[in-house]
């Protein structure tokens, strides 16, 4: 019982320390959405071109015969904007620790340090989408409604589990290097599993199993659901939830029994 308290003080220990230099990170992580666009002509407006023809892409070349009863273009928008985020926050926190190798052996930062970089650049990324998303909805005729709270509220949801995924996917890609290729090759996959671009609607077969046994499915429905159906989605906040606690419990586990052995690791 000692040593899981210990485990837990030294993995909230580590957060705090990064949180408080809030002033690093955020620096850093506009340094990497700076250095990635700098020789280019339009800068990180990229970010919302490459949602936009995506988001057109889906909308208008994908059959959507099974989305007549939904505003298919504003349904595509929302759960662009999620997956998106998501896709990314896993693939690159699989090798976020072999990226920051220098600073991880060269000074004594914490590691939430190297987390939260992470976690500012992704939301940097997304706000580009999300204005994407929001001019799509406009255009589509969805304007804002009370259940949009909701929305910000799942939106709220899956910002605080950020962290504690980031931690469980880099943990896993320091210790299984070959995780990285398993994540990236799964998330490619998961795109067309997860109902993105498609719809349930009372479909049965493999579509039945991959809506309600597809974790993502839930990230994805209480952002959406609120603006397309006008619905808050209790059961899917709930898993949400779930999932949340269950990340954040295994996070804090595994960054007070493993932050000190990372180093030799990378």
């Amino acid at each position: 019982m000692d040593e899981k308290v210990g485990t837990i003080s030294s993995a909230i220990k580590d957060m705090s320390s990064g949180l408080r230099m809030y002033h690093v990170w955020i620096a850093l992580a506009h340094e990497d959405i700076g250095d990635q666009h700098r020789r280019t002509t339009l800068g990180p407006l990229w970010l919302l071109i490459n949602y936009l023809a995506f988001a057109g892409t889906f909308i208008f070349v994908i059959n959507r015969g099974d989305a007549s009863s939904l505003n298919y273009a504003a349904y595509v928008a929302a759960g662009l904007l999620v997956w998106f985020y998501i896709m990314e926050v896993i693939t690159m926190s699989v090798t976020l620790f072999t990226r920051e190798e220098s600073f991880i052996k060269g000074t004594t930062l914490p590691l939430t340090v190297y987390v939260m970089r992470l976690f500012g650049q992704s939301v940097v990324r997304a706000a580009y989408a999300a204005a994407g998303c929001l001019a799509i909805l406009f255009l589509s005729g969805v304007y804002p409604s009370v259940y949009w709270l909701a929305s910000i509220a799942g939106l709220f949801l899956i910002l605080i589990t950020t962290p504690a995924a980031i931690l469980l996917f880099a943990f896993s890609g320091a210790y299984f290097p070959d995780s990285q290729f398993i994540v990236s090759n799964l998330m490619r996959i998961g795109m067309f599993l997860t109902p993105v671009f498609w719809t349930y609607q009372g479909s049965g077969g493999l579509r039945h199993l991959f809506y309600y046994w597809n974790p993502f499915t839930y990230f994805l429905e209480i952002v959406r659901m609120p603006i397309v159906s006008d619905v808050v989605p209790f059961h899917a906040f709930a898993v949400c939830l779930s999932i949340s606690l269950l990340l954040w419990g295994t996070a804090l586990t595994l960054l007070g029994k493993l932050r000190q052995q990372v180093v030799f690791m990378v």
